[in-house]
């Protein structure tokens, strides 16, 4: 049974540093072997790449660019009469993921329009994201990248965003048909929405492209205090032989460096040398 592998998300850790080369060093110093992050756009790839081969780190993730942030934006690829947009963010997400040789993108689905009913609008928006997401796995398997569709809780994140429960996103999977476009479990997303964690695991696993950590309610490192028994989920995903990488995307209580002990732990008790745990 092998020990799973952690990446560091560094638009929420190392926020102590101001800028993405700086986390991607700090990252390696604490011991991580690969990093994520939500949008890397205001920085050129090739800066990105410099610093990412310098720390020595994999980049294993990065967002579709969200759109027109101060107008309401959080992704494109359900949003109605934004097809064109959603592919330029597309193309640009790929060139940055070429540059770093990043093999996972998460197409963003963006938000219910304001004032609209969810409901109401819920045929339509399904229908424009199975589209675009046909659309990214053709582009992207040109490439060798996984396409991820990520359900985000509406309930204390965001009321409006459309992709909110694990059922959801199989259903619209299945739609769509296609063997590189798979599911992203933030399980801070998932316990809040519907809970029955141990079940959605076994049930939606094989559709699982990656994973994300953060404790429930507050958001922090998974060993707060909170809803979640991290032991239990991490041996869950050990006996099911998880091989992918475990974002963690968590906002940390104090310091980030005070607030990884649970990883040192797990490392400590899966192997003496930390960082074979991340190749």
């Amino acid at each position: 049974m092998a020990p799973l592998k952690f990446c560091a998300n560094i638009s929420w850790l190392f926020t102590e540093l101001p800028d993405f080369s700086r986390r991607m060093s700090a990252a390696a110093q604490a011991g991580f072997q690969a990093v994520e992050a939500a949008w890397l756009y205001d920085t050129e790839p090739p800066e990105l790449r410099r610093a990412a081969r310098a720390a020595g780190v994999e980049v294993v993730l990065i967002n579709t660019p969200p759109g027109d942030v101060e107008a309401g934006d959080l992704g494109l690829g359900a949003v109605p009469g934004r097809e064109s947009e959603f592919r330029q963010g597309l193309e640009m997400a790929v060139k940055y993921a070429n540059s770093l040789d990043c093999k996972r993108i998460h197409l963003m689905a963006g938000r219910v329009p304001v004032g609209a009913d969810r409901t109401a609008v819920a045929k339509e928006m399904e229908a424009v994201f199975v589209q675009n997401l046909s659309y990214a796995a053709d582009v992207l398997s040109k490439e060798g990248i996984i396409g991820l569709i990520e359900p985000i809780n509406t309930r204390i994140t965001d009321p409006r965003y459309f992709l909110d429960s694990p059922h959801q996103a199989a259903g619209i999977l299945e739609k769509v048909g296609k063997p590189n476009i798979k599911l992203q479990m933030d399980i801070f997303h998932w316990q809040i929405m519907d809970g029955n964690l141990t079940q959605n695991i076994h049930k939606y696993f094989p559709m699982i492209g990656h994973i994300q950590i953060a404790q429930v309610p507050g958001r922090n490192e998974p060993d707060s205090a909170g809803e979640l028994n991290y032991s239990y989920l991490f041996n869950t995903l050990e006996n099911l032989n998880y091989q992918g990488y475990i974002g963690c995307e968590y906002k940390p209580q104090g310091s980030t460096q005070q607030g990884l002990g649970w990883i040192k732990d797990y490392w400590t008790h899966n192997t003496h040398k930390p960082g074979h745990l991340n190749h």
